[in-house]
């Protein structure tokens, strides 16, 4: 068998006994670049001085009117006549907060629209529909 044959089967069956760790050190060099550069900007504070003025009032919350199946009236669940659904659309108007309407689905449309006829003609500008999540559109 020739000599080189013979050498190169024997480093073969030796263990490799040297380690590369220069990848090691590349990585580590760049965790550790990492770490300096991150940790100022976590421990650095700005104070920052606001200003304290007078705090605003809560705006008001708004008023729901329900019609019932059976097409009575509930001002904020109180039970209502026709008579006084004017006097509080006009309270309504003036303190010009939204008003919720909440129709059983089961009131006839007559009903409904009458009513929403009245919310018309007292003025109220902002006006929003409740119950009706379930026709959302996706």
């Amino acid at each position: 068998m020739p000599r080189a044959l013979a050498y190169s089967r024997a480093s073969e069956d030796e263990p490799f006994s040297a380690l590369n760790i220069t990848p090691l050190i590349d990585v580590m060099l760049v965790l550790l670049i990492m770490l300096i550069v991150t940790i100022p900007s976590l421990t650095h504070k700005v104070s920052v001085d606001l200003p304290q003025g007078e705090g605003k009032a809560l705006p008001a919350l708004p008023h729901q009117l329900d019609i019932t199946a059976d097409g009575s009236l509930l001002w904020d669940g109180t039970r209502i006549s026709d008579a006084q659904l004017p006097a509080l659309l006009k309270a309504q108007v003036a303190a010009d907060t939204a008003l919720l309407v909440k129709t059983d689905e089961a009131a006839r449309y007559a009903r409904f629209d009458a009513i929403l006829a009245q919310v018309k003609r007292a003025g109220i500008s902002k006006l929003a529909f409740v119950g009706h999540e379930r026709m959302k559109i996706d």
